[in-house]
């Protein structure tokens, strides 16, 4: 297991559509891509969506196959993990999918002002005791806010009842506007896009097969900055 993680790590230094921002980058300045994803790497002026904690990719190449009009970014700090996507998105050619390896707490170094178009988190870890590390927190919509454009769409699709609930706390508190809540995507009897049903991941896979329900949530930041 440890030599197929060193070869992943190794084969992802050389992979065209993966780009790194760790630690050790921070004092050389931002990412050079920053502010210049559509220019500088896919070479069209089309909308960016992000995966926030893309675990293998599933859903941002997935995505990117039913949204050939975007643009898709996958980010996680589990390089051998992202490497999954990474290479299947290489195999088939696809020209809107790129990985960026890097904390999300980074994540304002890696992306200008009203660059990002949509964000979608999946299956977020929903830290039990360290509430300001989920990543709907107020203090992670902050640094959305730097670089999601006006009228940006965040889609939140997790398995946790505390991930789901604490989030619809931080859309009251802050006055976002919620879009959609659901707390069974899949039982809950309305008609909606088959992209929030038809592409699963391989954690969604096994919480549907435990009997557990699928939540959703979509909604857009408010104008005011209150926290």
């Amino acid at each position: 297991m440890a030599k197929n993680k060193l070869f992943r790590f190794r084969e992802m230094k050389t992979m065209p559509n993966v780009a790194e921002f760790m630690h050790t980058d921070i004092a050389q300045g931002p990412l050079k891509l920053k502010g210049q994803w559509n220019s500088g790497y896919f070479k069209n002026n089309h909308p960016l969506v992000l995966e926030l904690g893309c675990g293998k990719g599933e859903y941002t190449v997935n995505l990117a196959k039913r949204y050939p009009e975007k643009n898709f970014i996958g980010i996680d700090v589990k390089g051998s993990r992202m490497y999954v996507g990474a290479r299947d998105a290489l195999d088939n050619e696809m020209k809107n999918v790129a990985f960026l390896r890097t904390r999300i707490d980074f994540i304002t170094s890696c992306f200008a002002e009203n660059e990002v178009d949509e964000i979608w988190i999946t299956f977020p870890d929903p830290q039990p005791q360290k509430p300001r590390k989920r990543l709907t927190s107020h203090l992670f919509l902050s640094r959305y806010r730097h670089f999601l454009k006006p009228g940006g769409i965040i889609h939140l699709k997790t398995d946790s009842v505390l991930m789901h609930d604490s989030t619809l706390e931080v859309i009251a508190q802050g006055k976002h506007e919620l879009i959609e809540a659901s707390r069974n995507i899949y039982h809950d009897g309305i008609a909606r896009d088959l992209v929030l049903t038809e592409i699963q991941t391989t954690y969604e896979k096994k919480y549907l097969a435990a009997g557990k329900p699928i939540t959703y949530l979509s909604f857009r930041l408010g104008e005011e900055k209150l926290f």
